[in-house]
């Protein structure tokens, strides 16, 4: 069951598919998902909502940076002992662009 990818996510990605905000030096923060257990949180800019392939910016893994990532995978990863999913969207967020998100972090 699809926890991240619920239709209103995939709402918010409708002006931002893959590779629109390209040109762009600072990027709209559509959606922000992050690990409740851990400290990666990932800033979604755009969204594939077919392959759900996301593009956005990672930080608190082994080093911050864009890329592509897997909604459906991030969704698979569950705590080892409680079984529950590690990785939840921030209900409350506010669109924003990245560099106002990168300054307060």
């Amino acid at each position: 069951m699809a926890h991240i990818a619920t239709k209103e996510f995939i709402a918010l990605f409708t002006d931002y598919p893959l590779s629109s905000q390209e040109p762009n030096n600072d990027p709209l923060v559509i959606a922000k998902v992050f690990d409740t257990f851990g400290s990666a949180t990932w800033y979604l800019t755009e969204l594939d909502p077919i392959d759900m392939i996301a593009f956005g910016y990672v930080k608190g893994l082994a080093s911050d940076e864009f890329g592509y990532v897997s909604i459906t995978e991030l969704e698979s990863i569950k705590h080892a002992q409680l079984g529950i999913p590690r990785i939840e969207r921030d209900l409350y967020f506010t669109q924003q662009p990245l560099s106002q998100l990168l300054k307060k972090t």
